[in-house]
Order: structure tokens, then C-alpha cells, then sequence
């Protein structure tokens, strides 16, 4: 992409290369374009791509960067360029300067699965029967003080939440272990607390980029300012009218008072968008205005369209699903149209179990965006287990997944003693497991079965620290030594599972030789790493490879697009949430219906229900308060009664809108 390619403000924002810059970017605004035509243009003068970092929130999207880059520079030279997520930032941060903070560099990042069983044996020892606390709350919870860059202190003293925190980051520093919210909390640490760590990674990136700034939290802030306070080219892009993910910490403050962190940056709005239309752009103007807090900006389009947006009250939930699925059938058969051009978006999961149903009823393809990674698969997680223990002994979650996985004579009981040892000992069950006094009160059985797994695991250690680049075959080579493949298939059920996790087993073995085929570092450690980072946002719902129609949460479909887009369940209480109801808080609500209105293309339909079943009964629902700020210019309410009524043809709805635009005059934007 070349700058004369790009509109007015695009280039704008592409040749400002020096200071602070602040890109406004809309929704469909082109801003991965500007990004990558920035980064090139940084190189075209005299920028070594070796200077330039460039950090978003997802592997896809650093993905995308990558690919785009290398299509605009030479493939060496964009490869240089450090595009990544901000946690695989702080890992590279902490694989080199951890240590300062009494880690070892070999660290393992523990999976959500191993944060909540290691939570349950701390709430296990230190709970009573008055003090029962679900495990993922009391992660959430600890995951929130770290997300304001605390620690324990966060929680009250004496409280049982303050010592389940320090208790779980003994056990975790005691495993050589962090969690997700560790990579960035210690990797700020690390560089605050430490001038010479922080001067040297600064020197490393003269010129920074931050993809998707309106969700940046608190410590992302410090681990930029960290970097870029010295040379001050900092660029960020993002739409505060897309801050949505409050509830995950992110600070709209950050987009909002970017001029306190970073004085007197550049400016640019990008507001004309190349993904929808003129009635669904105006209606979403209409609609975000309302918000209190946000930097002006009108979103405009050259695409006049062929269709209002519809707005339709529906007699009740089930009826809304059959009318929706009923539609898009024939919106399909007449048109001919193919599935994956519609989208239903609603607000909470629970609202897709009815479209679910009248899908398959009408034999219609449809895909969920969510559902289980292929790295949470029982049979991958145990192999994975395995190789943390080689990469890190100290893994007493990895080591207390697979010690008698499959069988191999060590039972629970001593198992159980080891570990209750280690806490004694402060020392980590596999330290306890070899050492002699422990094994003195095992049975000679026993004995000779814990000697056996270490010898097995020493021995693998071994070969891998002698050719550390042949990772694949090594794990292949373990798979075959441990007769993984049959364990695996004595514990299924049915002949069609044993065969998916069998298959499941290569294609990890798959992905394991092609990350050793691949660029950059070849290692076993750098493999895991890939894979814990994997779990970042939404990495694991790739939309485009999945086919048919998309039912997909609000939340999910931000960043995506679709032709045809049904906007369900308007109602007081689902959207705006009853929460935000409650708070007096509406603002991020607004912001995600906003996002759910600019993610249609071509055609938006909304709907609401007169009534929904609730507990086996029919309740009453009143409309969303946010139906009433949407500015009718181009939107157009129809009775559910006249839209099933209303055969569907390809002329029919083009010819209402041209009759409806003929008696508009003047710009339709905003």
C-alpha cells in the first residue's frame, strides 16, 4: 500500500513519523492499512526495522500486520519489525530480565485449567465450611488487583482472599511458574524497578505502535510509558466509541487523557468508512452521540445503499427465532446468498439456544464463535504437561497432571504425600519425590516407580538439551516410549473418540513440526510459549475458516464484518444489561450496541421481544431505552405481522429505499 493510495487523513496519520500521534480510527475506517503503511513508510526514511515495535491485543491481528507488511517491504526486512501482542512483549522482556525478580528464566506461563486447580488446593487447605469460595471468582479477583498492578495488599488484612493471593503467588514463584496476568504485571515491574532493564529496552524501540488503544488497561499504560517516555514516538490508534471491555480492565481514560501521558501529540481523525453503508453509518452516529464521555467524531460513507435499517417487535423469544432463521432461509433461496454473508449478534450467550435449535430444525449450516481450543483437549494438555516438566522441573502443576499419566504404579496416596511435603518443605514435588528421606517412607514398589518416571523424564531432559531444535521428534519419541496413543484409546467410551484424540495427538505433533520449520527461534520453550499466548482474546475463533451462518456475541464480533447482520433482543435488561441498569451506568452498553450496528455491511436488521419466556413462563419486556435515540432518518419500524406477510424478491426492498431517499435532500451524513 502506497501513500497516494490511502485518503487524506490516512496519510496524514502515516507520515507523521516523529512524537506522539493520536489516529482516531472509526469502525471500518482502514486502519490496519494506516498502520502498515506507517511502518513502511518509518522504514522508506531511514528507520531500522529493527527500531520499529508495533503491539496490539491478538495474534491474528499481529498475524495480519505481518502478512500485510511483507506485501508493501521486502519479506527480510519486515520480519525485522517486532509486530506482536502485548504478552508475548512482556515475555521477551521477562525471558531475558526475570531473573532480577528471583525467577529463573525458564519460567512456565500456567494455563487458565492449572491457575484454578492450583486455587483449589490452596482454598482446600486454608477454607472452612463458613468460608466456601468458588476457584474461578477467587482467580478473578486476584486477577483484578494485578490489573491494577497490585498484589496481595490489594485485598483487606486478614482477609481469606488476601491470604489465598499471597498463598497462590508463593505456590507459583515456588513452581517457577506465572499466570497470564503475571507476564505483564512482573514485565512492568521489572522495568520500573530497575533504571539500567528499563534504559536498555528503551534504546531497543525508537519508534512504538499501539493497535486498539481504547482497551488498554492501567499496567499496559506504564509498560508504554516505560518505553516510549525517552523518545516520545509513541503512536496509538483506536475509537473510544469502541471501549468495551471495561469489565476487563481496560481504561477509556487512556484514549480519553492521552495528552497527559504523552503532551501535545498529533491528532487525526479517520471517520469515512469503507464497510457500511449510509443508513446503518447514520444510525450509529445517532445512537453514540448520546454517550457523555468520547472525542467527537462522525463516521460518513460514499455507499448510499439500497436498504433501511429495519427496526421489528417481535411477539416473544421464540418467535424472533423462527422469524430470523425463516428470513435468512429465504434471503438465501431468492438472492442467493451464501450462509456466511449473515450474522445473528446478541448480548448474552444464553439468547443463541433458540436460534440454535431453529437452525438445525430448518437444516441450516450455522457456526458459534467460542467453543473449546484444541489446546484445551485432555490428550494435547497431558502431552503439553509433559513437555513443561522438560523445559521446567520446578512445573509441580505440569509434573502432577502426568506422574501417573498413563498408569505407571505411583498412586494418589503418594502423590498426596509428596505434595503436602513440598508445602512443608517449601521445595517442589519433584525435588521431594527424589530426595532420599522421602523415599525411605515409600513402599519399595512405589519407590521403584517414582525412580522410574524421573529416570524417564531425565533421560528426555537430556536429549533435548543435546539437540534442543529437534523438539518434534523428541515428543514423538516420548508419545511412542510412554505407549501414550493406546492409554489415550483404553479411556474412551466410543471407537469415534478414541479416534479424534488420535488424531488430535498428530495434528499436535503437526504443529510442533511446522513451528521447527518455521523463522525466528526454533525451541521447545519458544513453542509453549506460542501456545500459552495462543489463548490471548479471541485467537481461537478464527470466523472466516468456519462455515455457515455466524451466531455470535456482541462482545465477540468486534473487528469483524458481515453483509447481512440481525441485531436480537433490544430490550430493557439484555441490552442495556440489567447491571449497567443498576450502576446507572449505560456508556459501555451504548458503546456495544454501537459496535454491533457498524459491524453490517449491506443490510441491519433489528428486533425486539413483546415477551420472553422466563422460567417456563411468559414475561412481559419493554423496549431498549436506546431504540428511542436512534434517529428514524433512516430507519424504518415494520410490524412483525407485515414483514412475514411481505413476500421477499430482489427488487421489493430496493425500490422502498430509493422511494424512501428520493424525499431526502441535502448530505446524509451526519
Amino acid at each position: 500500500m502506497r501513500l497516494s493510495e490511502l485518503n487524506e487523513p490516512q496519510q496524514q496519520a502515516a507520515r507523521q513519523i516523529h512524537g506522539p500521534v493520536l489516529i482516531l480510527a472509526g469502525a471500518g475506517t482502514g486502519k490496519t492499512r494506516v498502520i502498515t503503511t506507517r511502518i513502511a513508510h518509518l522504514m522508506a526514511k531511514g528507520i531500522m526495522p529493527e527500531k520499529i515495535l508495533a503491539v496490539t491485543f491478538t495474534n491474528k491481528a499481529a498475524a495480519e500486520m505481518r502478512e500485510r507488511l511483507a506485501k508493501v517491504v521486502p519479506k527480510k526486512r519486515a520480519t525485522k519489525a517486532t509486530l506482536c501482542t502485548f504478552h508475548s512483549l512482556c515475555v521477551r522482556i521477562l525471558r531475558k530480565d526475570i531473573e532480577r525478580l528471583g525467577y529463573k528464566r525458564n519460567f512456565t506461563i500456567y494455563a487458565q485449567s492449572d491457575q484454578v486447580g492450583l486455587v483449589r488446593k490452596i482454598l482446600a487447605r486454608k477454607g472452612t465450611s463458613k468460608d466456601k469460595m468458588d476457584p474461578n471468582m477467587a482467580l478473578g479477583i486476584i486477577g483484578k488487583a494485578k490489573n491494577v498492578g497490585a498484589g496481595p495488599e490489594f485485598h483487606d488484612e486478614g482477609s481469606l482472599m488476601r491470604d489465598v493471593h499471597e498463598a497462590y503467588q508463593s505456590a507459583l514463584k515456588l513452581q517457577n511458574a506465572v499466570d497470564f496476568d503475571d507476564l505483564l504485571l512482573l514485565a512492568v515491574r521489572v522495568l520500573e524497578q530497575f533504571p539500567a532493564v528499563r534504559t536498555d529496552w528503551a534504546s531497543t524501540y525508537s519508534h512504538i505502535m499501539v493497535d486498539e488503544f481504547q482497551d488498554t488497561n492501567n499496567l499496559q499504560m506504564r509498560l508504554l510509558r516505560a518505553l516510549g517516555d525517552d523518545h516520545q514516538n509513541v503512536c496509538v490508534v483506536g475509537d473510544d466509541d469502541q471501549s468495551i471491555y471495561g469489565w476487563r480492565g481496560a481504561e477509556i481514560s487512556n484514549i480519553l487523557d492521552f495528552e497527559a501521558f504523552f503532551p501535545n501529540p498529533t491528532v487525526v481523525k479517520l471517520e469515512q468508512n469503507y464497510r457500511s453503508t449510509t443508513p446503518i453509518l447514520h444510525t450509529a452516529n445517532s445512537l453514540i452521540r448520546h454517550n457523555r464521555d468520547r472525542r467527537p467524531k462522525t463516521l460518513w460513507s460514499d455507499n448510499p445503499g439500497e436498504e433501511m435499517v429495519r427496526l421489528i417487535g417481535i411477539p416473544d423469544d421464540r418467535q424472533e427465532a423462527e422469524f430470523v432463521v425463516n428470513e435468512i432461509w429465504e434471503q438465501k433461496n431468492v438472492k442467493g446468498l451464501p450462509w456466511e454473508d449473515f450474522a445473528v449478534l446478541f448480548r448474552t450467550n444464553m439468547q443463541s439456544r433458540l436460534f440454535e435449535q431453529s437452525f438445525r430444525a430448518a437444516k441450516i449450516p450455522y457456526r458459534i464463535v467460542g467453543g473449546q481450543s484444541f489446546f484445551d483437549r485432555r490428550e494435547v494438555k497431558d502431552l503439553l504437561a509433559y513437555l513443561m516438566l522438560l523445559v521446567n522441573p520446578e512445573d509441580d502443576s505440569a509434573l502432577l497432571r502426568i506422574v501417573n499419566t498413563p498408569p505407571r504404579g505411583i498412586s494418589d496416596a503418594t502423590v498426596s504425600l509428596a505434595t503436602e511435603e513440598s508445602i512443608h518443605r517449601q521445595s517442589p514435588v519433584a525435588n521431594v519425590l527424589m530426595a532420599t528421606d522421602f523415599q525411605e517412607n515409600l513402599s519399595s514398589r512405589a519407590a521403584t516407580a517414582v525412580n522410574a518416571f524421573a529416570t524417564l523424564i531425565g533421560n528426555f531432559r537430556y536429549t533435548l538439551s543435546q539437540d534442543p531444535h529437534r523438539y518434534a521428534e523428541l515428543t514423538s519419541a516420548l508419545i511412542e516410549e510412554i505407549d501414550y496413543v493406546a492409554y489415550i484409546k483404553r479411556v474412551c467410551k466410543t471407537g469415534e473418540e478414541a479416534n479424534k484424540r488420535e488424531e488430535a495427538i498428530w495434528e499436535f505433533l503437526e504443529s510442533m513440526r511446522a513451528h521447527q520449520r518455521g523463522t525466528g527461534k526454533r525451541t521447545l520453550e519458544a513453542f509453549l510459549d506460542e501456545i500459552a499466548l495462543a489463548s490471548d482474546r479471541d485467537d481461537d475463533d478464527d470466523v472466516s475458516k468456519k462455515k455457515g451462518v455466524c451466531l455470535i456475541t456482541l462482545h465477540a464480533s468486534k473487528g469483524l464484518e458481515f453483509p447481512e447482520v440481525y441485531l436480537i433482543g433490544l430490550e430493557e435488561g439484555i441490552l442495556p444489561h440489567k447491571r449497567s441498569i443498576e450502576e446507572q451506568s449505560s456508556d459501555e452498553e451504548r458503546r456495544l450496541l454501537y459496535v454491533g450496528i457498524t459491524r453490517a455491511m449491506r443490510r441491519l436488521t433489528i428486533s425486539y421481544c413483546i415477551s420472553r419466556i422466563k422460567y417456563g413462563d411468559l414475561s412481559p419486556c419493554m423496549p431498549s431505552s436506546f431504540l428511542a435515540e436512534l434517529d428514524r432518518l433512516y430507519l424504518e419500524s415494520i410490524s412483525y405481522e407485515e414483514v412475514m406477510q411481505q413476500p421477499v424478491t430482489q427488487d421489493s426492498a430496493a425500490a422502498s429505499f430509493s422511494a424512501m431517499r428520493a424525499l431526502i435532500s441535502g448530505d446524509s451524513r451526519d
